[in-house]
């Protein structure tokens, strides 16, 4: 019997292995392919991605998803080095991190929506303060210099970007972790109770989601004077 439960928890542990592999990857495309810019800054779909993994897999790998995706960004496409890498790196393991580690503590919509809100929050704070930090060696400027940026251009994008990969979470979940229960990847053990909502509900969360997204895009591209552009 021990030997057969230990057998059994290592294919568990190898499914978990290759699913939060498969996220890391469609991270990575999406750091590929689109790119959201508004005056130096960009943003892309990555961290949506990687908080549904860490939302299904758990804190531990949605941060490892997190650095792994922001070194492999960093050596491959990004032109920013080690300065990117550790706003990356930043950004993408406080948003995975905390909204990962509140719901799995109850796999519930409520617990869903607050990890995502506490979760935004708490990145674009963390992102203020490493823009204050960072961004003058980055950029070669002041301090003060950056923190004049703050209200016109660094906080708006970073509530942005916040609101945004929020919203595409609760677009993107049920498909994926439908389509990964299917593929054998995710058991009863990942049970989650979103997933018995509704029709109806999980129709009107789909729709105020899509509106929140394309809210924050119409602010990003008007008010951020924001571009977006598809592959390299």
């Amino acid at each position: 019997m021990k030997r057969t439960s230990k057998a059994v928890s290592n294919r568990e542990h190898i499914k978990m292995l290759c699913a939060a592999g498969l996220f890391a990857a469609l991270a990575y495309v999406c750091c590929v392919l689109f790119h959201f810019k508004a005056g130096f800054l960009t943003f892309d779909l990555k961290d949506a991605v990687m908080a549904v993994g860490g939302m299904i897999l758990g804190p531990v790998y949605g941060i490892a998803m997190a650095i792994l995706v922001a070194v492999i960004e960093a050596v491959t496409i990004s032109s920013t080095e080690f300065y990117g890498f550790i706003m990356n790196a930043l950004s993408s393991c406080t948003f995975v991190g905390i909204s990962s580690l509140i719901y799995t503590k109850r796999r519930t919509l409520p617990f869903a929506v607050t990890g995502i809100m506490v979760a935004s929050v708490l990145t674009v704070g963390v992102m203020m303060l490493a823009n204050l930090f960072i961004t003058p060696f980055y950029m070669g400027v002041s301090r003060s210099d950056v923190a004049a940026m703050i209200p016109s251009l660094l906080l708006p994008f970073n509530l942005t970007k916040s609101i945004f990969n929020s919203a595409v979470v609760f677009i993107i979940y049920k498909p994926i972790i439908t389509a990964m229960r299917s593929s054998g990847f995710i058991t009863s053990a990942n049970n989650s109770k979103m997933l018995k909502k509704s029709g109806k509900l999980s129709i009107i969360i789909t729709a105020a989601a899509l509106a929140v997204a394309a809210a924050a895009l119409i602010f990003f591209f008007v008010k951020l004077n924001g571009s977006f552009s598809f592959g390299k």
